[in-house]
């Protein structure tokens, strides 16, 4: 069945949304607001509907020429073929509009609420980590490359545009050198991470693989003289998504990462996690610092003195160290241990006091006392149920909460005020121009 429909705005994922001539919602990839397009309905629910572009009537002026050839087949930049401008102003709508349908917010106080996205510096050549996928292919030869969303087969690309220049073309670099380490054997690597700063020039390789015998030597030789890496680590763990990690060996090199995000240096591990788009990352820093009540000047984050934070999900300390660098007495609550380990190093390296509690931020919450202050960055699935409520027990006069999946925070902004806070500024930051994903800082002041 084919319809012809103008394209009404970007939903929160890679497709657009318009209306059939039904009234039903229909969602479209590859499409822009604006756009009149002919489609071709490939499936209908009840509730909504799917389809593909037969034919482009009339593009949107909000179009342009993606930088990347390789678009369509990875699916990495879903918005490339956007303005800039139009991305940003879809990400603040698409925050608008959780705010309105899962927090209940009345739209004009959404609309006030929520402030225009901070653009990114780079809009593309902004990532300072790739995520490779490994795969032997029919015939046993070795692939890597991206993998789809719910795909499983391995898209080979010779190189990013979104990553930064250390690591642009690691893709290609990085086939050859494991096809020829591998030779015809199976060394069990079904994952290749690649960082890379443009701040310190430091470039890690980490490889995924499963535990067992591995030639270290001869594998590190193969890539250090593929990619000029400052460090190369071998991660043990069972492929899927419950990776228990079993070891980390570091096979050349330093063993780590390093990174500078505003006046701090960080050493993050192949395990953990650090935000891709580091000049963003400031950005978020530095919204904290000033949503807390200080503020972040030549020298450092500074006007936070005495104030006791506690910064939950605390990673290897993106928020910690410059919550101490302002003056504030931190306790950091970190569960995995990769993490832990890299968070102590941190604080010490950047010679701030931080007390690291390893643990889930549910559990240890209520054992922390009164608070005067409080930074939460979760995972995607948001607060645990009960977070809230202890948040409010602990009584801090403002809270601070990071996220990167609206729909979640929103849900959370709802539980917020049910337990005397006000959510009293937002700010999308868009650490990943290209795509549909957005960070929110917002901050609540207690009631």
């Amino acid at each position: 069945m084919e319809q012809t429909i103008t394209i009404d705005r970007m939903g929160y994922g890679a497709e657009a949304v318009g209306r059939l001539e039904n009234g039903k919602a229909v969602f479209v990839e590859g499409a822009a607001p604006g756009d009149v397009a002919l489609l071709d309905i490939i499936e209908e629910k009840p509730s909504f509907a799917r389809a593909r572009i037969a034919r482009l009537v009339e593009p949107s002026p909000l179009r342009v020429q993606p930088s990347c050839a390789s678009t369509a087949l990875c699916g990495g930049c879903p918005w490339a073929h956007l303005s800039y401008a139009a991305q940003l102003d879809a990400k603040r709508a698409n925050v608008v509009a959780a705010l309105s349908r899962t927090a209940r917010f009345d739209k004009g106080r959404a609309e006030e609420l929520v402030r225009p996205c901070l653009p990114s510096k780079r809009q593309w050549g902004y990532r300072n980590k790739l995520e490779l996928g490994a795969a032997l292919d029919e015939r046993g030869a070795f692939q890597l490359g991206f993998r789809r969303e719910g795909a499983h087969d391995v898209v080979s690309v010779d190189s990013c545009p979104l990553a930064s220049a250390p690591i642009a073309k690691a893709p290609k670099a990085l086939r050859g050198a494991l096809r020829f380490a591998q030779g015809s054997q199976d060394l069990g690597i079904y994952r290749v991470g690649v960082r890379g700063s443009v701040r310190t020039r430091d470039v890690e390789i980490a490889l995924w693989t499963k535990p067992g015998a591995f030639p270290r030597g001869h594998v590190a030789k193969t890539l250090k003289s593929a990619l000029k890496a400052t460090s190369i680590v071998r991660v043990m763990a069972d492929p899927g998504k419950a990776r228990k990690i079993k070891g980390v060996e570091t096979l050349e090199g330093k063993g780590c990462w390093e990174e500078r995000l505003g006046s701090a240096r960080y050493l993050t591990s192949a395990p953990s996690f650090f935000q891709v788009n580091t000049a963003q990352a400031e950005k978020l820093v530095a919204c904290v610092i000033e949503g807390l009540g200080g503020h972040v000047g030549e020298d450092g984050p500074e006007g936070l003195d005495g104030l006791l934070v506690a910064d939950l999900y605390a990673g290897g300390g993106t928020f910690s160290v410059p919550l101490a660098q302002a003056g504030a007495e931190v306790l950091a609550v970190e569960a995995a241990g990769s993490s832990v380990r890299d968070l102590r190093r941190n604080a010490d390296m950047n010679a701030v006091d931080v007390e690291v509690i390893g643990g889930d931020a549910a559990r240890e919450l209520p054992e922390l006392g009164g608070l005067d202050a409080l930074v939460v960055d979760p995972p995607r699935a948001g607060l645990a149920d009960g977070v809230v409520e202890s948040i409010a027990a602990a009584a801090p006069a403002r809270a601070a909460y990071i996220s990167c999946n609206p729909a979640t925070w929103a849900r959370d902004v709802a539980r917020f005020e049910n337990e005397g806070y006000r959510l009293a500024s937002v700010q999308p930051v868009d650490l990943f121009p290209q795509t549909h994903h957005v960070e929110v800082a917002s901050v609540f002041e207690r009631l």
